[in-house]
């Protein structure tokens, strides 16, 4: 059986569905919002919540507190993992290990995933 001959404008036709398939991934990559560091409120004193990030988890992935408590979150993963609230109001470092604490000030329910794990997801509810 011989070897295929591949044509000039069959190869061509193959480089620019390639390079047209490289040029939309950048195009999505750049419609992310950079995430801007909120520093962590590390001298808070009224922790309502601790969550845990464990693997791909937080753990409870659901809390409940009271206005002006303020959640901290512990790493104790072998994975880098961040805190990033869905209306950016908290964002953590991207870490291995440490804490993270912030104070919710008002009431509502703050959605957060961790950014290069979405499927990993938190809800604070402060009342």
């Amino acid at each position: 059986m011989s070897k295929p001959e591949i044509s000039r404008r069959g190869m061509l036709r193959g480089m620019l569905t390639i390079g047209a398939a490289a040029g939309a991934t950048f195009a999505l990559a750049g419609c992310q919002q950079e995430l801007v560091i909120v520093p962590s409120d590390d001298n808070a004193e009224n922790i309502g919540a601790e969550v845990y990030i464990v693997d791909n988890d937080y753990s409870p992935n659901k809390v409940t507190i009271k206005k002006g408590q303020a959640v901290r979150w512990e790493w104790a993963s072998k994975d880098r993992h961040d805190v990033v609230a869905n209306d950016r109001s908290f964002v953590s470092e991207l870490q291995y290990e440490g804490t993270y604490t912030h104070i919710f000030d008002e009431p509502g329910e703050y959605s957060y995933i961790c950014s290069v794990h979405p499927e990993m997801r938190g809800l604070v509810v402060v009342e």
